[in-house]
């Protein structure tokens, strides 16, 4: 349905996004990730046809966004970061506001305020002015005015920002419901918000694509990932790393720490299919090492993408 190719964006000489291509499927929940200033809000609004990209191009439904920009903000519900509205008006007065503005006639106009009222759950602040309203309450009012016009696709750029957990758990069950139907793409800075609410995930960071893959791939992906720490008596690094790097499945063996007296401590990084602690185990049982420590750390989505964004920030460094 979308269609991403080698999209760019500068400001005066600074790369904001770096080439990134990618494409989103009709009916798909994407999450776009990554920390703050990597990218996102800035990708988002050349979706939204808000920012021109630099270089690059973007087609929604086959029709490129540079020639045919008004018939693909017509399929667009958009709900910024900090969502402007009319504070002093009543929750239902906004609303039907917007839809006079949506160009929606009267006869549909109750029906379909009624409608979104259920949706995002504002029945009982349709009286209440959006200045009495908290924060949440606040981004349900952007969810309905992003949803007036019944758009295809719903780009929302940190919905769940500055919200407390209830509302967070709120949003999210609003999102996937209308994901039931639309295609909703979303940018968060915080992984188990992605991974609770989306199909799909993309790690963005410096402006550039570091992950792409459905959410249950890129779990099975870190269930392959591990690193065992060991923290051993009697023993110096350089054996121990020749003891352990052998064994089928050890990608690595880095040196925590040493001291004089004989006592080190050793990270192993594993990607195996099956378990390596036994292997690890029976080769340091054939030394006259004394184990002190000996534990394991299984790669989670969280740690994923720390490695992500840290190695490319090291890279670029």
């Amino acid at each position: 349905m979308i269609h991403v190719d080698n999209l760019t964006k500068f400001y005066d000489g600074f790369c904001a996004v770096d080439g990134i291509s990618l494409d989103i499927q009709k009916g798909e929940i994407l999450g776009l990730l990554g920390p703050n200033g990597a990218g996102k809000t800035t990708t988002l609004k050349m979706l939204t046809g808000y920012f021109p990209p630099t270089s690059g191009t973007i087609a929604i439904k086959d029709l490129n966004i540079n020639d045919h920009l008004l018939e693909i903000k017509q399929m667009i519900g958009y709900l910024p970061e900090s969502s402007p509205f009319y504070k002093d008006l009543l929750v239902y007065d906004y609303l039907d506001y917007v839809a006079k503005v949506r160009g929606i006639n009267t006869s549909e106009r109750h029906t379909r305020i009624k409608y979104l009222a259920e949706l995002c759950g504002l029945n009982h602040v349709m009286h209440k002015s959006i200045g009495e309203l908290s924060k949440g309450l606040n981004q349900r009012v952007g969810l309905a005015h992003a949803m007036m016009r019944d758009p295809e696709i719903l780009i929302l750029d940190e919905p769940t920002q500055g919200l407390d957990p209830n509302q967070i758990v709120e949003i999210r069950k609003i999102i996937r419901k209308i994901g039931e139907e639309k295609t909703v793409i979303f940018s968060t800075h915080i992984l188990s918000e992605a991974e609770a609410t989306c199909d799909r995930i993309v790690i963005i960071n410096r402006g550039q694509i570091v992950a792409d893959g459905e959410t249950e791939d890129l779990k099975q992906s870190a269930g392959r990932e591990s690193t065992i720490q060991l923290t051993l008596e009697n023993a110096a690094f350089d054996t121990v790393s020749q003891t352990l790097k052998p064994i089928d499945g050890v990608e690595s063996v880095e040196k925590i720490e040493q001291t004089d007296g004989g006592r080190v401590s050793v990270k192993v990084a594993c990607r195996s299919e099956s378990d390596r602690r036994e292997d690890i185990y029976k080769a340091i049982k054939n030394t006259d090492w004394v184990l002190l420590e000996f534990y394991q750390e299984t790669k989670t989505l969280e740690t994923i993408f720390s490695d992500l964004t840290r190695q490319i920030n090291k890279d670029l460094t």
